[in-house]
């Protein structure tokens, strides 16, 4: 399997979770993952080879050029190097076929070979589609794509890279971040969906790609069907979008739990911790019905 990532020394800690997750969740599958980077020094690799001490896995050093997309729009807490996914057929060795990019804000719950081994024809991506309907309509509306169309999220990114190495226009994506640059709010995101849209196989995001942030929101939406033990037997990956991320010492997020869980198999230390509505039940705070 094929991994790609994308990232800086910020991120470092959360990718050898995931990493470590997709392992656990995908026995006997082995993981050649290629690390898009600009500025990963040879001690970060070190780092995560040695709490990663697992046969199964590999780790390449694909080092991108400083200037490369340095006059792209950065906001908020996206980093550039989250433009380098939408080059990865140009970046990665040209013998590789296809490539799952995963962001590293994510934890693996379920087997990923129904995934790594979809058909994809000539589409370029497979991708979860967004989990909520509000954000749909408004990103659509201002990259002024198709009403028929549909945004997604791509943090998940099962990539044809024989069909880009074909069909992908890199100037075109140069060309389209220069002139939209005031549109782009996800700004990679928001140039794949307007771009690629109609070459992407479409997924569901509960079980591919779930914005931990609407866990509640699809709960109540469902009655209830869909809640932690639905998401732990069929949600293949959890995704902490947004700035609130569950290796932060306030994260209220219930499915911090499955990054909690993760992350103290890599660093022990985090077991010890506490999410903040454990830490109040130990002062005595009354416990949600139902809970033992």
């Amino acid at each position: 399997m094929n991994i790609v990532v994308s990232l800086n020394a910020n991120y470092l800690r959360p990718l050898c979770v995931m990493l470590r997750s997709l392992l656990d969740a995908n026995p006997g599958e082995e993981a050649d993952v290629y690390v898009l980077h600009a500025s990963l020094s040879p001690e970060a690799f070190s780092f995560a080879r040695s709490v990663l001490p697992d046969g199964r896995l590999r780790l390449f050093d694909v080092r991108v050029p400083e200037d490369f997309m340095a006059d792209a729009p950065v906001l908020f807490h996206f980093p550039k190097e989250m433009y380098y996914r939408i080059f990865s057929a140009r970046l990665l060795p040209q013998t590789l076929g296809r490539a799952l990019y995963l962001d590293p804000d994510m934890v693996i719950n379920r087997p990923l070979a129904p995934l790594y081994g979809m058909e994809l024809g000539e589409h370029f991506f497979a991708a979860a589609r967004s989990v909520n309907p509000v954000s749909q309509m408004e990103y659509k509306l201002r990259l002024d794509m198709p009403e028929e169309s549909e945004y997604f999220n791509s943090g998940v990114l099962l990539m044809n890279l024989d069909a880009l190495r074909a069909g992908q226009d890199c100037d075109e994506v140069t060309e389209f971040i220069r002139t939209h640059r005031e549109k782009l709010i996800l700004p990679d995101q928001d140039v794949l969906n307007a771009l690629y849209h109609d070459r992407t196989v479409l997924l569901d995001p509960r079980v591919y790609n779930f914005d931990a942030r609407y866990f509640n929101t699809v709960k109540v939406a469902t009655l209830g069907r869909i809640d932690l033990k639905w998401v732990r037997e069929n949600t293949a990956v959890i995704h902490y979008c947004g700035k609130s991320k569950p290796w932060h010492e306030h994260y209220l997020g219930e499915l911090g739990v499955f990054y909690r869980e993760a992350a103290a198999k890599v660093f022990p230390e985090e077991s010890a911790r506490k999410s903040p509505l454990e830490r109040l039940r130990g002062l005595g705070a009354p416990r949600e019905p139902g809970e033992g």
